[in-house]
């Protein structure tokens, strides 16, 4: 695969040439609790995952507070069921002045840490401390407004796109580039809280890449490691997943959260992944070559004098692989030998007389 676009974050160059870029979503699993969001830090850091994205909003920036039916999370397959919108985001956000110090704290630890911010004046804060990039959550991708002020920071994007039609993420992704943004990346997405494997269609990443000319990621809601490993091998430079110290914690996204240690294995097994895809090459590698001996070829397996008539009782088709090919075994039947055979040696064309 050869690198095709450009898109980087802090000097970190990202895109197929590179190893995946791995973003931990903290989310709202901090519990409004400082002490437990800078453990989140101290384990990225540790990791060494490339990462850590926060989220920027109030209740009041991202929806009414209202208790009509339609505020409420009708599905039941939602790990959310029942609850109200505004009371679920109030548990869910970040509050600003938290959210200003644990910025700072991953900036003192040199940890890369940015954020999605949910309407304009988050944005305004998000300037003001100076974050490197900006995430745009798929929920938000038809909020212009919003990618209008994102775009003028002139800050590298990614673009989740789970709940957008072709021309959504083609309008985003033009708002952008129209108020000053030209490092853009996109992320598949598939939007329910934990999602279904079976509805990942990683084959859309080839087919973005495509359509969109830009870096092209996965944003990753399936519970588990093996949709984000498998997207890779579908030119995926870029995984998000959620991150959480203890899936039991009652945190409100940790149910399909990864603990630090599967954020580990996710890591080195996305690397692995990437490493194997190298290119199309036939035949043994520089490593494989050395076990070249063990393939067939052809012996004498009979004590044989000179002037011999052979028959296929004189030689079999073994390993290793010192005598002729086995494609030869049919052609020297019936060859007159040129000198005295000991059994247990490998056969040569030099051996017979034509």
């Amino acid at each position: 695969m050869k690198k095709k676009f450009h898109f980087e974050i802090n000097k970190r160059k990202i895109g197929l040439k590179y190893p995946p870029y791995i973003i931990a979503e903290m989310s709202g699993n901090h519990s409004h609790n400082i002490k437990k969001a800078f453990k989140f830090i101290d384990k990225i850091k540790e990791l060494n995952i490339d990462a850590i994205k926060l989220q920027t909003f109030t209740p009041d920036t991202i929806t009414i507070n209202s208790k009509s039916k339609e505020f409420l999370i009708k599905d039941k397959n939602s790990i959310w069921y029942g609850r109200n919108l505004f009371d679920l985001y109030k548990e869910a956000h970040m509050p600003w002045k938290m959210q200003e110090e644990v910025i700072k704290y991953a900036q003192k630890n040199k940890v890369v840490c940015f954020s999605s911010p949910f309407d304009e004046t988050a944005v305004d804060f998000l300037e003001k401390m100076n974050v490197p990039a900006y995430k745009v959550a798929s929920f938000e991708i038809n909020h212009i407004p919003l990618l209008e002020r994102i775009g003028k920071t002139k800050k590298p994007v990614i673009l989740s796109t789970g709940l957008a039609y072709k021309n959504e993420i083609r309008l985003a992704i033009n708002t952008l580039k129209k108020n000053g943004c030209k490092n853009i990346a996109l992320l598949k997405c598939t939007s329910n809280y934990p999602a279904d494997p079976s509805f990942s269609n990683l084959e859309t990443i080839r087919d973005m890449r495509k359509n969109f000319h830009c870096e092209v990621g996965l944003s990753d809601h399936t519970k588990g490691i093996g949709v984000a490993i498998a997207s890779i091998v579908f030119g995926s430079s870029i995984i998000e997943k959620h991150i959480t110290l203890d899936v039991n914690d009652g945190a409100i996204d940790s149910k399909f959260s990864l603990e630090p240690n599967d954020f580990k294995k996710l890591k080195i097994e996305v690397e692995n992944c990437w490493n194997s895809i190298g290119k199309i090459a036939y035949g043994p590698t520089k490593d494989d070559k050395k076990n070249l001996k063990f393939k067939r070829s052809i012996y004498f397996i009979k004590n044989n004098k000179k002037n011999h008539i052979l028959t296929n009782e004189d030689i079999k088709i073994v390993r290793p692989n010192n005598g002729i090919e086995p494609k030869y075994f049919e052609k020297i039947i019936g060859k007159r030998l040129n000198k005295n055979i000991k059994k247990n040696t490998p056969v040569k064309i030099k051996d017979f007389k034509f």
